[in-house]
């Protein structure tokens, strides 16, 4: 789940700046592939030595784990994913109606900067007591 977080979010900001769907996707995918890559070494090398322990179940467990972090960060990654956001389009960034309104009442913007108070112009964020 981490790796589409990664994946997406930079993906939807570039979409943001641009507003073209297949670049967006292309410069997400290449913004992200060292940190996908890296974080799923890193689970690989962490799951590993379960493949070694002599208890069957968590030998099975250990390969398990790492054929799916491999097909997870590779297949999925870098294929399926940028395949059916390309087929989709537009339709990526569809919200159902009260989504979308609830997404505007709250006031959340992915492509807005950090609104700060005039007392704050350094960009620091200021503490509000209730």
């Amino acid at each position: 789940m981490d790796y589409e977080v990664f994946l997406l979010s930079r993906i939807r900001e570039h979409y943001l700046a641009s507003g073209d769907n297949q670049t967006a996707i292309a410069v997400g995918l290449q913004r992200t592939g060292a940190i996908i890559t890296s974080a799923a070494a890193l689970l690989v090398i962490v799951v590993g030595p379960f493949s070694l322990s002599s208890v069957s179940f968590t030998k099975l467990m250990g390969v398990g784990m790492i054929v799916a972090l491999v097909v997870d960060a590779t297949i999925i990654r870098v294929v399926l994913v940028p395949a059916t956001m390309k087929l989709m389009g537009p339709a990526n960034w569809w919200a159902p109606a009260p989504l979308r309104r609830l997404h505007k009442r709250i006031g959340l913007d992915e492509g807005a900067s950090v609104n700060s108070s005039p007392a704050t112009s350094s960009g620091e964020f200021e503490l509000v007591k209730n």
